[in-house]
């Protein structure tokens, strides 16, 4: 059995490990351990005059991505070895690789957690606006304590929409096109954009990590929008989707979330900066159920094409 078959085998077993127990603990978490590296030289950057702190941000996310990057291949090296080493055409031998991998590709994923901290902040609201503000916070960055009910839960449905592409169809996209070390490089350098890519305090040292994670998440999150559209069962056209996604000023935030703003009828608001989908109506509490709905069945979308796409690339090479 050849590896692209593990390798396929591999995207849906992460996507059931991912829904049945989340995410692994933080002591073994590889994102954290990412977070880690990235946090300790992040403050040291920002002590650098401006022309110095983006050359050593360049080079310290080029260090951080060939470091996952090199963890991942030796680890399709290691289970590639064992198959040889135990017998390639023993159908068990290839499940085993099959799970070992997917048990490696799973927390390069996030869905569950996505999940869960969404609905939490319509849990939430529905206690108290306060509460609902609070368990916002932990999922973005901007403000939350001038925002209403009504901005609260866009901005967790905006979350949902734009972390679908960052958390699990982005990096299940690049490990059908490179295999585990592609998808944790992704999963390296949108944390570096999450931690760096932010104007302010990190202004110089976050321009490479930035601009990275805009390169490698262009596809993926025009990607995420199409299996929106595909798992609402609705038709929107592709100039409709482009005109929403040119509203915010993200080249990749704006297609997922002006995806769900049209998918479920409703404004999507980031005050002061843009308004997606301005002509519809103002989310509600059902709107919540329906975006997680929406999103999940795009998960499971996202997964078919990413085999799709593995297979067409074992058959280019050959298998």
């Amino acid at each position: 059995m050849n590896w692209w078959a593990v390798s396929l085998c591999a995207i849906p077993l992460a996507l059931v490990i991912d829904r049945r127990w989340g995410e692994p603990p933080v002591w073994l978490h590889p994102v954290v351990w990412m977070g880690r590296y990235l946090g300790a030289l992040g403050s040291r950057l920002c002590a650098l005059p401006p022309a110095s702190a983006l050359v050593g941000g360049m080079l310290a996310w080029s260090l951080g991505a060939c470091l996952v990057a090199a963890l991942g291949l030796a680890v399709e090296l290691v289970l590639q070895l064992g198959g040889l080493l135990a017998g390639n055409d023993a159908p068990w031998i290839t499940a085993v690789q099959a799970v070992l991998l997917a048990l490696m590709l799973k927390p390069m994923l996030s869905w569950r957690m996505l999940r869960d901290e969404v609905a939490g902040v319509e849990q939430a609201l529905a206690e108290s606006l306060p509460a609902g503000r609070l368990q916002l916070q932990r999922l973005v960055s901007r403000d939350v304590t001038h925002l209403d009910a009504t901005t609260v839960r866009e901005s967790a449905i905006e979350t949902l929409a734009e972390n679908l592409n960052d958390s699990v169809i982005a990096p299940l996209f690049w490990f059908a096109v490179g295999g585990l070390p592609a998808a944790a490089l992704y999963r390296f350098a949108n944390t570096a954009d999450a931690m760096w890519g932010y104007r302010g305090r990190y202004e110089w040292a976050g321009k490479w990590a930035a601009r990275a994670d805009d390169v490698l998440s262009w596809l993926p999150a025009r990607l995420t929008a199409g299996l929106l559209v595909i798992a609402s069962g609705l038709r929107l056209s592709w100039s409709t989707l482009r005109r929403q996604a040119a509203q915010t000023p993200s080249p990749n935030g704006g297609w997922p979330m002006g995806a769900m703003a049209l998918l479920l009828g409703i404004q999507l608001r980031k005050p002061g900066v843009y308004v997606l989908h301005a002509d519809g109506g103002l989310a509600q509490p059902h709107h919540t159920q329906q975006a997680l709905a929406c999103a999940g069945r795009a998960v499971w979308a996202g997964g078919v094409c990413s085999a799709l796409l593995l297979w067409g690339t074992a058959l280019l090479k050959g298998m």
